[in-house]
């Protein structure tokens, strides 16, 4: 009877099945090396089961070994990362750098604020291989969940703990927190502010750093100088106003970027207080403008280019079915003059 004709079944029907993207199919089906062998398997297995006839125009399409990776950008409109902060447009570039040396092509997704399920939403809409998360924000417990289904996610930020199921690449932000309270401790500082928001995974790192560095020079540490500050233009620049307005006794100021260092500089600067004079100012990041800034500022470097490999090369090999490891990168404090160095 006409109509009464089992539909044949497609690749994306088989992608569906195995839980993988329809290129994965394609590639598996084909015997290629680039999906592991309990994968390829499996996806083999059902292809048999349900009969299913490979289209030879789709598959060399998609057995270009041509890999669409998608770089998700959290809380685009507001939150902890903005597609125009500096530090991220750096660490793109070196993600970018090293999709094109592998011959893969690179998708920059603008996301909505972290809320819900949006990371396993875009991966549900798009047809991609795999995934960079720039940042964790406070998306931890979803991250994780969304590994236990879909293991192509490659993360920058910070290992959390022992149960977590995805590769972060980040630098070592305990160390780095610790190398510039520390600096502006040796230069004879003794009342310094923290601005940052800590509930955030690297930022809390970075603020271990502070007060490890505070314990060493047995100073405990004052609530008052430490203030919470999301990311935004305005952030640093109202923490540091409120501090004066507070009548907050400081002498500098470890700001977890270099935009709200740069922001407490300009608070400070317009109540005609002197950097570093009167206030030591060191920042984190790095960013290129760091060094041309009024004055120089001092800042923890984190290598953007490295890092970018390093994502990337984490995400292949869980595309591969590998475990890749989280990756830690030093860092370096760059001292100019905004810390008196």
């Amino acid at each position: 009877m006409k109509g009464s004709r089992k539909r044949a079944l497609l690749m994306s029907d088989l992608a569906k099945m195995a839980g993988v993207s329809k290129s994965t199919v394609s590639r598996a089906l084909a015997g290629s090396d680039l999906v592991n062998k309990e994968t390829r398997a499996h996806i083999q297995k059902l292809a048999a089961e349900h009969n299913y006839r490979v289209n030879t125009n789709a598959r060399n399409f998609f057995l270009q070994n041509c890999l669409t990776i998608a770089v998700l950008l959290p809380s685009a409109n507001r939150g902890d990362w903005r597609i125009s902060d500096p530090f991220f447009l750096e660490l793109l570039g070196g993600i970018a750098e090293a999709v094109n040396e592998k011959g893969h092509q690179l998708l920059l997704a603008k996301t909505h604020p972290q809320t819900g399920n949006w990371i396993k939403e875009f991966i549900d809409a798009h047809t991609t291989d795999g995934v960079i998360l720039i940042g964790q924000g406070a998306q931890h417990d979803k991250i994780n969940e969304i590994a236990e289904h879909f293991n192509a996610l490659s993360v920058w930020g910070a290992k959390v703990d022992a149960y977590q199921r995805y590769p972060t690449v980040g630098s070592d932000n305990e160390l780095g927190g610790y190398k510039a309270t520390r600096h502006l401790l040796e230069q004879g500082r003794r009342r310094i502010a923290f601005l940052g928001y800590t509930t955030l995974p690297e930022i809390s790192l970075r603020h271990a750093g502070y007060r490890r560095a505070l314990r060493e020079a047995d100073i405990a540490a004052d609530d008052s100088l430490q203030r919470p500050a999301r990311h935004s233009k305005s952030a640093g620049y109202l923490s540091t106003q409120k501090l004066i307005e507070e009548g907050v006794d400081f002498d500098a100021i470890f700001a977890v970027s270099d935009l709200f260092a740069m922001a407490a500089i300009t608070a400070l600067q317009e109540r005609g207080i002197r950097v570093p004079e009167d206030v030591a100012v060191v920042g984190y990041d790095d960013v290129a403008i760091s060094a041309f800034y009024n004055p120089p500022l001092t800042s923890v470097r984190q290598d953007r280019s490295e890092g970018g490999r390093l994502l990337v090369e984490n995400l292949l090999a869980a595309i591969d079915g590998e475990a890749p490891p989280c990756r830690l990168l030093d860092t370096e404090l760059i001292v100019r003059k905004s810390s008196g160095g």
